[in-house]
């Protein structure tokens, strides 16, 4: 008996925009990303979340959390 659990999660950038600032991590300019996520079981999308703001290094493409 063999299970195979097929899961895939999908992106596609909206918009993107030079954001202020600059990486903690080596300095580069940062760019602010909406994006837009589905996840997928078996190539059959299951769930859909909205828009999410996400902020990215443009140099090294890290992910960088803001504190609000």
């Amino acid at each position: 008996m063999c299970i195979v659990w097929v899961c895939d999660q999908e992106e596609h950038v909206l918009a993107t925009w030079q954001a202020p600032g600059s990486c903690p991590y080596c300095g580069g300019a940062i760019i602010g990303a909406d994006v837009e996520r589905a996840w997928r079981l078996c190539f059959v999308p299951v769930c859909f979340s909205g828009r999410r703001r996400t902020f990215l290094c443009s140099f090294c493409n890290r992910r960088v959390v803001t504190i609000s």
